[in-house]
């Protein structure tokens, strides 16, 4: 038995691993896509580390990769015991295979030399989506992550939309007195917001959904409709109004962005006087939705 365990368990690592890699690979050659095909080329920085590093090479023409990498020692060095050896490995690895797709591979490619509002756009695209799978497996690329993750552990109250867009704006901004253009913040700020988009939709998008809450006094029949409408379950609490002391159901239903206007329609039908709130779900794990097995 132990040794089936053990087999087992080796089994396990060797597929964690595996994924591991995967996602390392998959994900610098979309981030090195991004930074080194689109963005190089168009005169911006679209933020974070290796938006610096772009500065860097316009400036003095140094390896973009090899720079992100430089600038990521002091940073790594800074964040390790906050942030924990696990994480701090893992982001080794796909700091160092960023590097050899950023500077190695990706400049034997042709780099794009369009439209710069193009090149923003499908720069953000492809950041985010290999960002997106890289923190998918619990890693990162270094840089402004560990910043911003290291200062969100040293002061918890701040929020870390906030720091990460301090941090990102500060570097779009460098790129203005370095391109000569104001475009040029204009167009890193595209790259920003396309890829936080993105981020979120490799990440959350495949299952999100909405959750539509609806309080009322007639919760069994809502439900029923609900049902009858578009084929969703419901779950219903007791509650209490706080002001009125009276009792009333609240009905809890997951289901598509699609669904969530049947479902409201089919509440007001049985009452029109129900409190209906929709809400937006990041993932949605279940019968009728995505399986919770990896």
């Amino acid at each position: 038995m132990a040794d089936m365990a053990k087999m087992q368990g080796n089994t396990t690592r060797a597929k964690e691993l595996a994924l591991d890699l995967g996602a390392d690979i998959l994900g610098s050659i979309l981030y090195a896509a991004g930074i080194y095909t689109f963005a190089s080329g168009a005169d911006f920085a679209p933020g974070g580390i290796s938006g610096l590093a772009l500065i860097v090479n316009y400036l003095w023409g140094l390896p973009i990769g090899l720079m992100t990498l430089a600038i990521n020692v002091p940073i790594v060095l800074f964040s390790f015991r906050l942030l924990g050896r696990r994480f701090f490995l893992k982001s080794v690895r796909t700091m160092i295979f960023n590097t050899l797709f950023v500077d190695l591979v990706f400049p034997l490619l042709p780099v794009y030399s369009g439209d710069r509002l193009t090149a923003a756009l499908f720069s953000g695209a492809l950041l985010g989506a290999g960002l997106g799978v890289i923190y998918m497996r619990g890693s990162s690329t270094g840089g402004a992550d560990f910043v911003v993750m290291a200062l969100k552990k040293l002061r918890p109250h701040l929020s870390l939309g906030q720091l990460t867009l301090a941090v990102d704006l500060f570097i779009i901004l460098l790129g203005w007195p370095v391109f000569g253009d104001l475009d040029a913040v204009l167009y890193g700020s595209v790259a920003v917001a396309t890829a936080s988009v993105l981020i979120d939709k490799v990440q959350f998008g495949m299952s999100a959904g909405r959750l539509v809450q609806v309080i009322t006094v007639h919760g069994p029949q809502v439900a029923q409709a609900i049902s009858q409408s578009c084929e969703r379950g419901s779950t219903i609490i007791r509650a209490v109004g706080a002001y009125t002391g009276e009792e009333r159901q609240v009905l809890l239903c997951a289901c598509s962005k699609a669904e969530a206007y049947k479902v409201r329609a089919a509440a007001y039908a049985v009452d029109p006087d129900c409190f209906v709130m929709i809400s937006e779900t990041n993932e949605v794990f279940g019968e009728g939705f995505r399986s919770a097995q990896p």
